[in-house]
C-alpha cells in the first residue's frame, strides 16, 4: 500500500510518501517540502494574511499533484499549530478544500503529542520501558509520557521555535545581528514559567528513557557532536545538558546569516535555533533530564502507523503451534 502524509506545519508543507502494509516498517518512497513559515506570518490580530493563505493553497495543490503522480492510495492530510491557532482558520481551511480538493484535518496539541509518542514507542520498542518524549516544533512544544503506546500524559505548550523567535527575538533568516541579552533573558524566563505549569504532571508519570524528535533537537544534537545524517537512520544519536549548554554558549553570539553555514543547521531555520535551544535546555533542566536520545520518527510516522493499525492484517496460512 502506498500512503501519502501531507503535514502542514508552522514552517513547511511536507509531503511524505511511504510504501507499507500492516505490521511492516513504512519505507519512504518520496519526500518534498515547501517552506512557507505560516507561524511567522500570523498577524497581531491572530489571522493568517491573504499572502500566507495563497502560499498554503499553492503548496497543498503542488503536493496533491505529486501524490497523484506517485499513485498514492490514501493521502492523510493534517495541519498543526500555525493553522490551529489562527483566528481565521476555518476560512483558510475552506479555501484549501475548495481550491485543491484536499481536506486538512486540524490536530489538537494533545493529539500531536500522542501520535508522536506512538512513533517513538514503535521506534525504540517495549525495552525502552516508560518513555518521556519531547518534540519542539515551529509553533508548539509537545510532551508525552507513559509505558504503553497511548501515553498517560500528553500536553502541548505554545513554545515552538518559530513562534518564540517572532514574539521575543525579532531576527530573520538573513539577519546579521544577534538577539539582545535582555530579549534572551526575557524569553528564558517566559519559557521556564510556562514549563512550570506541566512539570509536576510529567514527573508524576515517571520515565525510564527520554527521547526527543524534531529538526530542532536533531540540529542541536549534531552541533553537540552527534553523528551526521550521512551515517544513516539507525546511527544512535543523543544530546546531554552539558553539550546543549555548550551549544547555546556559542550560537548565542552567531547571527543567523552565519549560523546557517554550520553543518547540521538548516539555513531556512537557522534564525529559530536559539529559541529552540532555550526551550530544549529549560525543559531538560526543569524535568531533571541529563541525557536524551534522538528519535528519527515523529508526528508524520505516528500518523502513518495509526493508519496502518486500522488495516486488516494480510491473510496467511495457519501455522502449527
Amino acid at each position: 500500500m502506498r500512503l501519502g502524509v501531507l503535514d502542514v506545519g508552522s514552517n513547511t508543507v511536507h509531503l511524505l510518501v511511504v510504501d507499507a502494509h500492516h505490521g511492516a516498517h513504512p519505507w519512504p518512497a518520496h519526500s518534498e517540502k515547501a517552506v512557507i513559515r505560516l507561524a511567522e506570518q500570523i498577524g497581531r490580530d491572530g489571522e493568517l494574511p491573504v499572502a500566507a493563505a495563497d502560499a498554503l493553497v499553492e503548496a497543498v495543490y503542488e503536493a496533491k499533484l505529486a501524490a497523484d503522480r506517485l499513485a498514492v492510495d490514501d493521502l492523510l492530510a493534517f495541519a498543526t499549530s500555525a493553522v490551529r491557532d489562527a483566528t481565521n482558520a476555518s476560512e483558510v481551511l475552506s479555501r484549501v478544500r475548495a481550491e485543491t480538493g484536499v481536506l486538512l484535518q486540524v490536530l489538537s496539541g494533545a493529539d500531536e503529542a500522542r501520535l508522536t509518542f506512538l512513533a517513538v514507542r514503535r521506534w525504540f520498542g517495549w525495552s525502552a520501558g516508560r518513555l518521556l518524549v519531547l518534540d519542539i516544533g515551529g509553533g508548539s512544544l509537545e510532551m508525552a509520557a507513559g509505558i504503553d503506546e497511548e501515553p498517560e500524559f500528553a500536553r502541548s505548550l505554545p513554545l515552538g521555535a518559530g513562534r518564540l523567535t517572532r514574539e521575543w527575538l525579532d531576527v530573520g533568516p538573513e539577519s546579521d545581528r544577534t538577539p539582545s541579552a535582555s530579549a534572551v533573558a526575557g524569553l528564558t524566563t517566559y519559557v521556564e514559567e510556562m514549563l512550570d505549569t506541566v512539570v509536576e504532571g510529567t514527573v508524576g508519570v515517571g520515565w525510564d528513557r527520554v527521547a526527543a524528535t524534531s529538526k530542532t533537537f536533531r540540529s542541536l544534537a549534531r552541533l553537540a557532536g552527534a553523528a551526521p545524517s550521512s551515517d544513516g537512520l539507525w546511527a544512535p544519536r543523543s544530546l546531554s545538558q552539558t553539550g546543549l549548554r555548550q551549544v547555546i554558549g556559542f550560537i548565542r553570539h552567531i547571527p543567523p546569516s552565519k549560523l546557517s553555514e554550520l553543518e547540521g543547521v538548516d539555513p531556512r531555520r537557522a534564525h529559530q535555533l536559539l529559541a529552540g535551544a532555550i526551550v530544549a535546555s529549560a525543559a531538560m533542566c526543569r524535568l531533571g533530564v541529563e541525557n536524551l536520545d534522538i528519535c528519527p520518527w515523529a508526528l508524520r510516522e505516528g500518523v502513518i502507523l495509526r493508519r496502518l493499525d486500522l488495516l486488516d492484517p494480510a491473510p496467511r496460512a495457519r501455522e502449527p503451534i
